[in-house]
């Protein structure tokens, strides 16, 4: 039915993509590293108790049931947002691999939501806590919005959208049409919900992070194209992030990176299915400057979550929390949709980058485990999920994105296949009678084989992506052993057509070599490529350590918050960046590595000789080593020096810190209880802040009874603001706050007395800060509560 209604599209202005995908039933991986990480996450997939999922939208319906809800993540504000990716994630499952038991599930999953569905009533369904008094004070215009919380609630339409998403993927992708009826009535009520709201009140519930709520009602306009859903979709376009994209202009710096990228998919779609052409030119603006200039080599972006100035990648550098799945998983989606429209191959060179080497590696090959930051910092490591522990959204994001690998192998454009990725896989591409398998193990060896499996109705043009990545010369295309002139019928591919017959092969070498990436910013930071592949080398800084690489139910519990490893033990390029590149060599075996033995500062604590290069995704359970520092022999030893010297001062402060919080950062303000009234957040030269007129406040973290100063961080710029600092209830200081002497940023300590320390509880402080009478209260660009001082820092 849903395909039916799909077409009616045409009538009302679709723009008509340039290519189109098969659909993932039509093609089926055959071995190799991604057909098994589709294996294991169905695994994962079936490991999850359904039962568990659905108790949170169970009970907000007022219906009784035997299993508890997990937790984590699922029982601290964001309930049910796991339950919306499974709809998702089984369907792609399904359609992936037709294991029927992942439609069984499926099944199960939306008939128990179904019911929640009725007896909410209106067509609501979610798992939301006390959502029917929230949507009550929204539809009255009683709106109250934050960066991550909207009437004191986490993040409410960021979860609601995985409930559409979830109904919608049950419906378009495994065929169900009980998902279909649930979305529409879904969909109705939210009109509903918002009927009584002016645009300006809309756009202010958009200032909290909400998911791709954008893309999902362009996408129900498809299905549902009398509904008014795109007119919808377009009053849930955040317009301060698009409105600088339509100029052309990178506003991104500081930006919660996975709130903005779904917001830009939806204007993509919008744009698309609207006319609305500086919309769609609005998302490709995006997408180069993210993948061109945000970027690192493994196609992730962002560090703890959000974007650094694209002409600093220090932190990236620095820092354990490196780029979110979250993001990469989102990007990924802009790019196919980018590609489908254009047949522009540029952007399935970045898929593919992502794919192998952020999207693969964040799967744990033995017991399926997720990740969540993939640090950048040499000689940091990863922690995984555990099934029944973690519930992040890199979890929910993540149980999509191992049945979706065959999604862009193959794409077709009337009587033309193009070969798009180089995956074992088998194509059933039954319009043209054509059957096809594609053999290789690539990267491990470079040939690759077509091997036509019937013959076809009529003369089929076969395209065959030219990577970017692979040697200069033009790749030689053999047919049935015997070298062909090949076309070149379509920009980055060479196309042969003729009358296939079953028995045919096509036989081409992806011949590449390794090579050198810089870091964007043009710092003197390397990493090793070879084709798409980013190779890493394994280390081990510290003897006999003990690392834990499974997460625990803990909040932050996805954090790698193990010691950093200290610049001394981290291997560097001495000399000429190409001179490391040229010493490095082809290990022997069947599978692909490499060894670095020359132009190399060996780390101290490492005994080899030679540092072994294997593909990154192939690295589980160790320190590792993506990027590379460079530095000439003449600076090498006060490099060494000075770096020492600044993980003293860090280790000494790191040392003395009780708990900290970033304020206008999601998860550390999530963690420590944020609250506040008429408080806003931003950004000032790459450092967050939060202010208020009336007050916000935290919880920090001391079990022990061990902090006795509370330090904080403000801007100059903020001279003559007046507030108050509570702790624990009692007056702290009376603060005015008065531009320093030298520098921007500066920091201030405050003692707490006696009293304040006898009224925390056994959890910690609580923290507040309270505005004078027609002042403000901050900025706070950073929290530290210390122990006593001890020697200098």
């Amino acid at each position: 039915m849903w395909r039916i209604l799909a077409l009616l599209c045409l009538v009302v202005g679709c723009r008509v993509q340039a290519v189109e995908h098969f659909a993932l039933s039509q093609v089926q991986l055959e071995g190799g590293p991604f057909l098994h990480a589709q294996l294991k996450n169905i695994d994962y997939l079936l490991e999850l108790k359904p039962e568990r999922l659905l108790a949170p939208y169970l009970q907000e319906a007022g219906i009784e049931t035997d299993s508890p809800a997990y937790g984590n993540w699922e029982s601290s504000g964001l309930d049910g947002h796991i339950g919306g990716h499974y709809l998702s994630a089984l369907s792609l499952g399904y359609a992936a691999s037709g294991d029927k038991r992942l439609k069984q599930r499926l099944e199960q999953m939306l008939g128990a939501m179904r019911q929640a569905q009725l007896k909410q009533g209106k067509g609501y369904l979610g798992g939301i806590p006390d959502g029917g008094a929230m949507w009550q004070q929204i539809r009255a215009g009683n709106i109250d919005a934050d960066l991550f919380s909207l009437n004191q609630r986490w993040v409410p339409f960021y979860n609601l959208h995985k409930v559409f998403a979830g109904l919608h993927d049950a419906y378009v992708i495994a065929d169900i049409e009980l998902a279909g009826v649930m979305l529409n009535e879904l969909g109705q009520w939210l009109q509903e919900l918002v009927s009584g709201l002016t645009d300006a009140q809309i756009q202010q519930l958009l200032i909290t992070e909400h998911g791709g709520m954008n893309e999902v009602l362009a996408d129900m306009h498809r299905l549902f194209p009398q509904q008014g859903y795109l007119q919808l979709a377009r009053q849930f376009s955040h317009q301060q992030i698009l409105e600088p994209l339509l100029d052309n202009q990178d506003r991104l710096n500081g930006l919660h990176a996975n709130t903005q990228i779904p917001k830009i998919i939806g204007f993509l779609k919008v744009g698309r299915q609207s006319g609305e052409k500086s919309w769609y030119q609005a998302a490709q603006y995006f997408w180069n400057v993210v993948t061109g200039e945000r970027s690192v080599s493994i196609g992730g972006n962002s560090v703890r979550e959000h974007f650094h100035a694209s002409d600093d990648f220090s932190d990236m550098i620095s820092d354990v929390e490196g780029p979110e799945t979250c993001n990469t998983y989102n990007m990924q989606k802009l790019s196919k949709l980018l590609f489908l429209d254009s047949g522009d191959s540029r952007y399935l060179d970045y898929y593919e980058r992502a794919m192998y080497n952020h999207i693969l590696s964040s799967q744990h090959p033995k017991h399926g485990g997720l990740v969540y930051f993939t640090p950048m910092r040499p000689g940091h490591y990863r922690k995984y999920s555990s099934v029944h522990d973690s519930m992040w959204c890199c979890v929910g994001s993540g149980i999509e994105n191992h049945s979706k690998y065959a999604e862009l192998i193959y794409a077709h454009d009337d009587n033309e296949l193009l070969v798009n990725l180089f995956i074992p896989s088998r194509l059933n591409w039954q319009q043209q009678g054509l059957q096809l398998a594609l053999e290789t193990r690539f990267p491990d060896e470079e040939d690759v084989q077509l091997n036509i499996q019937s013959d076809a109705d009529k003369a089929v043009r076969i395209s065959i992506r030219q990577p970017r990545w692979a040697n200069d010369a033009a790749m030689q295309l053999e047919i049935n052993g015997e070298p062909v002139e090949a076309e070149q019928q379509r920009q980055g591919y060479l196309s042969i057509t003729r009358r296939w017959q079953a028995g045919d092969k096509i036989s081409f070498s992806l011949a590449t070599a390794p090579r050198l990436e810089q870091l964007p910013d043009g710092s003197d930071y390397y990493s090793v490529l070879y084709g798409p592949v980013v190779l890493a080398s394994k280390m081990s800084p510290f003897e006999n350590e003990q690392l834990d690489f499974i997460a625990d139910d803990s909040r932050m519990g996805h954090i790698a918050d193990g010691p950093v490893c200290p610049p001394e033990a981290v291997p560097m390029i001495l000399g000429d960046a190409q001179g490391f590149l040229a010493s490095i060599e082809r290990l022997p075996g069947t599978e692909l590595g490499f060894s670095a033995s020359q132009s190399l500062a060996k780390g101290e604590g490492i005994a080899s000789k030679q540092v072994q290069l294997i593909p990154f995704f192939r690295l589980h359970d160790s320190r590792y080593q993506l990027y590379w520092p460079q530095f000439s022999e003449k600076d090498y030893r006060q490099q060494r020096q000075q770096a020492r010297e600044l993980a003293r001062q860090q280790q000494q402060l790191q040392a003395r810190t009780v708990d900290q919080i970033s304020p206008g950062e999601q998860q550390p303000e999530a963690e420590h209880d944020f609250a506040g009234e008429q408080t806003g957040a931003g950004v000032n030269q790459g450092q967050h802040w939060r202010d208020a007129s009336g007050w916000f406040g935290y919880k920090l973290r001391d079990q022990e009874h061990q902090g006795r100063i509370l330090r904080l961080r403000y801007f100059a710029g903020d001279s003559g603001r007046k507030f108050r600092i509570m702790m624990n209830g009692l007056l702290l200081a009376e603060v005015e706050l008065s531009a320093p002497q030298e520098g921007e940023f500066y920091e201030q300590d405050y003692v707490l007395s006696q009293e304040i320390l006898k009224r925390a509880d056994q959890q910690g402080h609580s923290l507040k800060f309270v505005a004078a009478k027609d002042s403000i209260a901050g900025g706070i660009y950073g929290i530290r509560l210390l122990t006593e001082k001890v020697g200098s820092e």
